[in-house]
């Protein structure tokens, strides 16, 4: 099993919206990043997604100049496939896996709101977008081939797609998307296929389908999944965290984020919003499962909630359902990464689902000054 966190290149605070008086408002300055990653590499994290976005720093920048300032680490960088060449982007990822000793993960994120992809000058339909997605994919692993590529297509005509040398290793690809159109081009080009934080018997039905759908392309995939987390070795202290963010969010901002919801196309942001309206208000839909960050965050909008012990039981819960790779956060990320670092990692390792830490990497002595 693989657990990442995320690096929050659009900046950080003690609570869902960084603009609630007392938030602490952490701008993503480098200095800032650095501690989060490095606070990363040391506690034996995977990797660390990172977002694209208008308000975000931009993800190919940000990673690679903290690469140097790590050991380990991979980075799953998020993008958007349409506003490069695929071409180029293949030359990218290969440099970025040279440069970094293969520390590079792609995170290809296809689907936004119509506002966010007209800023860029994208203006293509979702099914449309989907289908150029595939062959993006499609031309970028060729150029990875090292064997020169001609491809004539609906989006793309390149001839000769190639890069300076084979990435060693390729770089895997995460993708995610609830939709029909989505689904059949993770079925066909992706590695890992990702969902967001859903209680078991909905994320239960997707990981079935998904399976057949790759099945059907002689093909087979690993899942992951996204959650935010809270906890602390006491159940009562973590979910009293969790009030306190509830607290500072103002029924205006719950109003107006869950009106923005409402007129979504994106299925996943949906289903993220369903879970509110058809629980009635109740916010803790699965044991440890809390979609109240949802109620003003879009996207990934759910955390789990709880003790060392009942995180990590509910890891376990998520990863027997079939999930191999856990994408996690917190508010603010520096401390809610040692929280669960320090806490729940060491339970999990114990239980033979993470893989030992290297040495060198906690077990020089201590000492007390006394």
């Amino acid at each position: 099993m693989k657990v990442h966190w995320f690096l929050p290149t659009g900046g950080d605070s003690r609570d869902v919206l960084p603009d609630e008086p007392g938030a602490h408002w952490r701008p993503p300055s480098m200095d800032y990043l650095a501690q989060i990653a490095t606070a990363c590499d040391q506690l034996g994290y995977e990797g660390m997604l990172t977002p694209c976005g208008t308000m975000c720093e931009d993800a190919w920048l940000s990673t690679i100049a903290l690469a140097p300032l790590t050991r380990r680490i991979k980075f799953l960088v998020a993008f958007r496939p349409g506003f490069l060449s695929p071409t180029l982007a293949a030359q990218m990822a290969s440099t970025y896996q040279r440069l970094t000793g293969g520390r590079l993960l792609l995170n290809i994120v296809t689907g936004a709101e119509p506002r966010e992809l007209n800023r860029f000058g994208d203006w293509l339909d979702k099914d449309t977008r989907y289908a150029r997605t595939g062959e993006f994919l499609q031309i970028v692993r060729e150029a990875w081939s090292g064997d020169p590529f001609d491809f004539d297509g609906d989006f793309y005509k390149v001839a000769g797609a190639t890069t300076r040398d084979v990435p060693d290793p390729a770089p895997p690809v995460y993708f995610g998307g609830a939709s029909p159109a989505a689904e059949r081009i993770a079925a066909s080009h992706v590695d890992v296929y990702l969902a967001w934080g859903e209680p078991p018997d909905m994320v239960t039905e997707r990981l079935s389908r998904m399976r057949a759908l790759a099945a059907e392309q002689g093909r087979t995939l690993r899942f992951g999944i996204r959650f935010h987390v809270i906890t602390r070795p006491d159940a009562a202290d973590a979910w009293a965290v969790a009030d306190d963010m509830l607290a500072h969010m103002s029924p205006e901002a719950i109003a107006a984020a869950q009106a923005d919801f409402a007129t979504t196309m994106s299925e996943g942001q949906r289903r993220m919003a369903q879970l509110h309206s058809e629980q009635g208000g109740r916010l803790e839909i699965h044991p440890n499962v809390w979609a109240g960050i949802g109620l003003v965050r879009g996207g990934a909008g759910t955390a789990l909630v709880g003790s060392y012990d009942e995180i990590a039981d509910r890891i376990a819960e998520y990863h027997a359902l079939g999930f191999d790779e856990f994408i996690l956060s917190g508010y603010p990320h520096l401390e809610e990464a040692y929280w669960f670092g320090e806490g729940v990692m060491p339970i999990l390792r114990e239980q033979g689902l993470l893989e030992p830490l290297g040495t060198g990497s906690g077990d020089a002595l201590v000492s007390s000054f006394r």
